[in-house]
């Protein structure tokens, strides 16, 4: 994920100034100042305003040229127009025809697919020089021919590093005979480079000097000896080359100074003879190739004055071996190359060559990360990458950055990020140094930066260090680009640094919310790379309170259910359902609960995306659902959308997935029983069997949730027979006495609690006397066992000698010291209703000591002080008559000793409550 910085103005309303909030570029320290300046438009100087054009790409170029004659006149400035960069926008045959009145002295382009490569013929600039391209796998013989006819004075043609498989022998020999001034024909992953191809360019090129024919399955080594003006080849990745014979093959190539073998099978003594038999041979490249470096020990004694730079090599000490002058040594090397006035016209040469090679090559062991490279990323390959990212060549520093993205990334799928790897580039400068090239006006350098920034900053350190540097601003203003890649890169950048905490607000503060909001509305349908990342932020900054709050008043809540809506890519589908269930997870903190209920579509678009085919997706759907059934409405609404049917049908598939899946369907399903019309829906619509299953998963959130959701199912007694005969008991009774969950032990014992305070028995026997006899015995056999359960339950809140100092006393110390020992913190965030109070109470008279101790034990967690729903129980209480249910048990004979100091505890809350409501 990579990019740069832009200037954004603000029109005011008077005589045609703006304020202008800008980053300025001082000098070579590439510092970056905000200041607040007036600008009068109307009269810059004519230099200024070729400056300002020179910052542009192309269509804000001309689309600012519109504004006066002024500006259009300059706009058409030749000195704007000698290089275009079409990558970052699509380039058909229509724009392209629009920019030929601009570009008639056009000297360099860099195009990206294969319709940029048919459009380029209509911008008629016949005397273009530099052609590069990238991602040209769809690039044919006849499109390159005809380029290559179109523009007679081309001296570098570069096709890579994506392979170009449709290209063959023909198209190069085409290029041959068009283009006699070629000087660097450089192509990736052509099949089939044969004699006559080569044999053509060394006919009629007569002036080439670098040939580059990389990563290409069959190149035919006879021929590339006739080519004699060569002076630099690279074979790196070509895999056909017999290396017993090539050496002896390239002895008439006296030109050659450079040639890059790397990611080759050669050999030790293959490498020996090309530095004994080539004569002006200086480098040889050879980096990732296996036999050499097990054979490494042979080349100890290789003659002197040949550099061989290989991985089990010190590379900058070798390349500092170029210089006469000592100091140009050490990971300066290049850099100090750089600063030079050197009139060494061939070590320039070889230098500019050398950073072109090692940018491709480490590039290309990056995307491969072959295993063993440890070592050598660690002690010199960062390093390196660094250096080449401070090159004078855009392409050389746009894949270093692209390198430094890709070598920290050691799953992909995952996201895992080798934190060795990203912490040497950390303390070898490397933040600051991306975050420059971020600051730099030319996108291609803006969108590879972005996307190092973000991969490094998976890494807590390195975020940190970015935040630090001022990254997290720099990467708020690139989202803002009108260039998607640009864009993309600095949202997903964003979006790692956004899981910090820490970071969060800093990103709110920068403006980088509403840029995030503003890239969905910009792009809605831009691909899945663009709104997964830009998605993927908004849902870990809605994780927080008083970030979600900004989210939704950016327009979050609309872009997201937008996205759920109508984008058919799951990644999206999976981060936006995600966002909408962090922004209504804060249920009395904000009102985003009710707005994401209210969104049209929005809970019919969750609904959906619960029958998925993608796992994730089902999952944060889920999550989702979940969090908006606390609101009662939403609640409703999502059963009114078809959310109940779907949601256990859920819960009936996911027997083998994902223990977060399994959560969430509970979840889902325990909010929406919260109603008893939605319970009873649950319970005959099979949603209890799927329940009891995960009851019996062995992981903690997930029985948790099932113990939740079959509590709310067991309040109703048909719902609550379904479970006994579904086998429900003795899930439940496994849960109340196995789980480390004190939370899932609890609602375990008040489901069965509801199952057995004899509400249930008028339905259960209900049918023939025989079979009602039978359900009896099998009836009263679970109910002992779950009163056993329930009792022991009870007693392991309950210490005997504190207990009996409680009831000598009865003073409040003694009660408040039962009470902490007896709470269950989770239990506070709780809510009942009338309905269920009533029922406790009514179990507060029940006939069995172990129900009434229950009951006691339950109404104390929900009255502790400090509950998230206390006072609103004590308040449905107080309405119930509740005091005199509770003096009458901690009065009675009867009753066992916890359900008395329970009832007493309970009293007590009710008169904490009562008093703070009255002050």
């Amino acid at each position: 994920m990579s990019r740069r910085v832009r200037r954004k103005g603000v029109q005011l309303k008077n005589k045609g100034k703006e304020s202008l909030q800008c980053y300025l570029e001082i000098g070579d320290e590439n510092l970056c100042i905000e200041r607040e300046v007036e600008v009068d438009w109307t009269n810059l100087p004519d230099d200024t305003v070729l400056q300002l054009f020179s910052c542009l790409n192309y269509r804000d170029r001309a689309s600012l040229s519109s504004t006066c004659r002024t500006w259009r006149d300059l706009g058409s400035s030749p000195c704007l127009w000698d290089s275009l960069d079409i990558r970052a926008h699509k380039c058909d045959h229509t724009i392209a025809a629009s920019l030929a009145s601009r570009c008639s002295k056009l000297q360099k382009l860099r195009f990206r697919g294969g319709e940029s490569a048919n459009a380029i013929m209509y911008i008629h600039a016949r005397g273009l020089r530099e052609i590069s391209g990238d991602f040209c796998r769809d690039i044919g013989d006849a499109t390159l021919s005809v380029l290559a006819a179109r523009h007679e004075a081309l001296e570098s043609l570069q096709l890579g590093p994506d392979f170009c498989e449709k290209i063959s022998s023909d198209a190069i020999k085409a290029i041959a005979f068009c283009c006699p001034k070629l000087k660097v024909l450089r192509l990736s992953g052509v099949r089939d480079v044969d004699s006559d191809a080569i044999n053509a360019l060394a006919n009629h090129c007569k002036q080439l000097v670098e040939i580059g024919f990389i990563d290409c399955l069959n190149v035919n080594e006879m021929a590339l000896g006739n080519v004699s003006s060569v002076r630099f080849l690279s074979l790196a990745g070509t895999r056909n080359l017999k290396w017993t014979s090539d050496s002896m093959l390239w002895k008439s190539s006296h030109n050659l100074i450079g040639i890059d073998v790397s990611r080759t099978d050669i050999s030790a003594s293959a490498v020996l003879t090309l530095l004994s038999s080539l004569p002006n041979l200086k480098v040889l490249c050879a980096l990732n190739c296996p036999i050499l470096e097990e054979e490494g020990d042979n080349l100890a004694y290789y003659q002197k004055g040949n550099l061989l730079l290989a991985i089990f090599n010190d590379i900058f000490k070798k390349v500092a071996s170029l210089f006469v002058d000592s100091t140009k040594s050490g990971r300066n090397v290049f850099s100090d190359w750089r600063n030079m006035n050197n009139g060494d016209k061939n070590l320039n040469e070889i230098m500019t060559w050398l950073e072109w090679s090692l940018s491709h090559t480490l590039l290309r062991i990056a995307e491969g990360n072959p295993e063993g490279m440890d070592s050598f990323w660690l002690k010199q390959g960062a390093a390196l990458l660094l250096s080449l990212m401070q090159s004078s060549q855009e392409d050389v520093q746009e894949r270093a950055a692209t390198g430094l993205a890709t070598f920290v990334v050691i799953d992909d799928e995952t996201a895992t990020v080798d934190c060795g790897r990203a912490e040497v580039v950390m303390g070898d400068g490397g933040i600051p140094l991306l975050l420059n090239l971020a600051r730099s006006c030319r996108e291609g350098l803006q969108s590879e930066a972005a996307k190092a920034i973000a991969n490094l900053s998976v890494n807590a350190k390195v975020a940190k260090a970015v935040a630090e540097e001022g990254g997290i601003n720099i990467l708020a203003d690139l989202a803002r680009s009108m260039n998607r890649l640009v864009a993309e890169e600095a949202a997903g950048g964003l979006w790692n640094l956004s899981v910090g905490e820490e970071h969060k607000g800093t990103i709110a503060e920068a403006g980088g919310i509403k840029a995030l909001v503003d890239l969905i509305f910009k792009w809605p349908s831009g691909g899945d790379g663009v709104l997964e990342r830009a998605a993927g932020a908004l849902a870990n900054l809605a994780a927080d309170d008083k970030c979600s709050m900004e989210v939704a008043l950016a327009g979050g809540v609309h872009a997201l259910v937008m996205l759920a809506r109508s984008c058919k890519f799951e990644g999206v589908q999976e981060q936006a359902a995600r966002a909408l269930a962090n922004l209504a997870a804060h249920g009395d903190n904000n009102s985003n609960n009710a707005a994401v209920g209210q969104e049209a579509g929005a809970l019919e678009a969750l609904v959906q995306l619960t029958r998925s085919h993608h796992e994730g997706v089902r999952q944060e759907a889920a999550g989702a659902l979940w969090n908006l059934s606390f609101d009662d409405k939403n609640r409703e609404a999502i059963a009114a959308a078809g959310g109940v049917e779907a949601l256990v049908a859920l819960a009936q598939n996911c027997s083998n997935a994902s223990q977060g899946l399994q959560e969430r369907a509970a979840g889902a399903l325990w909010g929406l029983s919260v109603s008893e019309a939605n319970s009873i829906a649950i319970g005959q619509g099979g949603g209890v069997a799927p329940l009891i299953a995960l009851a019996h998963s062995d992981a903690e959130d997930v029985h948790e949730t099932a113990a939740g959701a079959l509590w709310n199912l067991a309040f109703n007694p048909g719902n609550a027979l379904r479970i006994v005969e579904e086998g429900g008991v003795r899930a439940l009774v496994h849960l109340c006495s196995s789980s480390i969950s004190k939370m899932a032990r609890f609602m375990a014992a008040l489901a069965l609690a509801y199952m057995f305070d004899g509400r249930m028995d008028e339905i259960a026997l209900v049918g023939p006397s025989s079979e009602g006899h039978s359900k009896s015995i099998r009836l009263d056999v679970d109910r002992r066992l779950a009163l056993r359960h329930i009792e022991a339950f009870v007693l392991t809140f309950s210490d005997p000698q504190s207990f009996a100092a409680a009831a000598a006393s009865s003073a409040p110390a003694a009660l408040a010291q039962v009470a902490e020992a007896a709470r269950i913190q989770e239990a506070g965030h709780l809510r009942c209703s009338g309905s269920e109070i009533g029922r406790f109470l009514a179990m507060v008279r029940n006939s069995s000591s172990t129900l009434k101790a229950c009951a006691a034990f339950a109404l104390l967690q929900f009255t502790i002080p400090g509950g998230r729903h206390a006072m609103h129980h004590a308040k449905l209480m107080e309405r119930a008559g509740a005091a005199r249910i509770l003096r009458a048990s901690a009065a009675a004979s009867v009753a066992p000793i916890e359900a008395k100091i329970f009832a007493k505890i309970v009293l007590r809350n009710l008169e904490h409550h009562n008093s703070g409501a009255s002050i």
